[in-house]
């Protein structure tokens, strides 16, 4: 890489305060601005040149992983990075000659997963995935790959995927790992699409608790469908990109001089891709079907209760009438008593003889006529 573009290179991925620009994946993520800190790492997790795919030597530093690559005729490097400081990207761009664009990528993160080609060298990000039981959630880690003619170059994000045991497998199959840095990039897509299979298995659990608890009416389960809902969108976007990047690779593979026998290996990955992205879609629509009916069975039992008040209300509304209309009645004929009952010497009624009798038929009389008129009314 020439000086010209290596200072371009450094002032495309810093600012003029010397702080990493954020990619537009990044800022637009608003999780991104609680993102911990994350402690630098900048020693080489593995480093190794392998001969006819076995290794033959494992430098102890990028030149001497250079000199092996120019000394020996038919070698391949496999140098692996665990969250490497900014600087030491930048040294591995100016001596395997990686595009800018695709440094400020690795440097950044948070990007989409995609495939871009470079002039020889392709660059790919994948967004490999775990589920964690304990905490019920799925951690998306991010993992980019440049592969040139005769190298490998991984940059890790996260803790998955373990690619050390990719790395085992391939040295246990000379065979296979002979083919070249094209049979690194299978095996890593194929570690990756593999550690798809227990998030599936996991958020299809998940679901089928959310089912019982939506049944069950059990309180809160509405929080955890959304919650979920969150993590197959999220899931998607890691995965649905995939397939297209695969059927890619696919279709170029006589232009590129990809094994038959490799491009087997990577239909077998793309028709594991399809049935991940099948189950995905499937888990996405089960969940709106699952929040429809819960919104429903909510609605219902809001409907439910709401009868039974409006119900318990018109009972007590009729006890209320009863009991008004027995007051009425009660009401007259102590009218009429406390009227005829007070102590005056001067009343008309008091020394008429008929002045007992009138009043009880009075009170009487007043009495049938309010029943009557009440229970007319049906309040009686």
């Amino acid at each position: 890489m020439t000086d010209r573009r290596v200072r371009g290179l450094r002032s495309l991925v810093r600012g003029r305060s010397g702080v990493v620009r954020d990619s537009p994946e990044r800022s637009m993520d608003p999780r991104s601005a609680g993102d911990k800190p994350i402690p630098p790492r900048s020693h080489i997790i593995d480093n190794a040149i392998y001969v006819n795919g076995c290794r033959s030597t494992t430098p102890e530093s990028l030149r001497e992983a250079l000199e092996s690559l120019k000394n020996t005729p038919g070698s391949m490097a496999w140098i692996g990075f665990y969250r490497p400081e900014d600087s030491v990207i930048l040294n591995v761009a100016e001596k395997f000659d990686l595009h800018e664009l695709a440094v400020e990528d690795a440097i950044v993160a948070h990007q989409r997963p995609k495939a871009d080609r470079y002039g020889d060298t392709l660059f790919v990000v994948l967004r490999p995935a775990r589920y964690l039981d304990e905490v019920e959630e799925v951690d998306f880690g991010e993992l980019h790959v440049f592969v040139g003619h005769n190298f490998v170059i991984t940059v890790r994000h996260s803790e998955a995927p373990d690619l050390s045991q990719v790395r085992s497998r391939m040295q246990d199959d000379p065979e296979l790992l002979g083919q070249g840095p094209q049979a690194v990039l299978y095996a890593i897509l194929d570690a990756v699409v593999d550690g798809y299979a227990p998030v599936v298995a996991g958020l299809q659990n998940d679901i089928d608790e959310i089912e019982v608890q939506v049944f069950g009416n059990e309180p809160g389960v509405s929080r955890r469908i959304y919650e979920l809902s969150r993590e197959v969108i999220e899931f998607q976007r890691a995965t649905q990109p995939l397939l297209g990047m695969i059927e890619g690779f696919i279709a170029g593979a006589v232009k590129y001089g990809v094994d038959e026998e490799l491009q087997r290996y990577l239909r077998d990955v793309a028709d594991h891709t399809i049935t991940v992205g099948e189950r995905v879609s499937g888990f996405r629509q089960m969940l709106h079907d699952i929040l429809v009916v819960n919104s429903t069975m909510v609605a219902q039992a809001q409907n439910e209760h709401m009868t039974n008040l409006t119900e318990a209300s018109n009972a007590q509304n009729e006890e209320v009438k009863r009991i008004s209309a027995w007051a009425a009645i009660l009401f007259a004929p102590t009218l009429v008593g406390t009227i005829y009952g007070m102590n005056f010497d001067v009343m008309p009624e008091l020394h008429w003889a008929w002045g007992y009798p009138f009043a009880v038929l009075l009170m009487a009389g007043v009495c049938t006529t309010l029943y009557l008129v009440f229970k007319r009314r049906d309040w009686l």
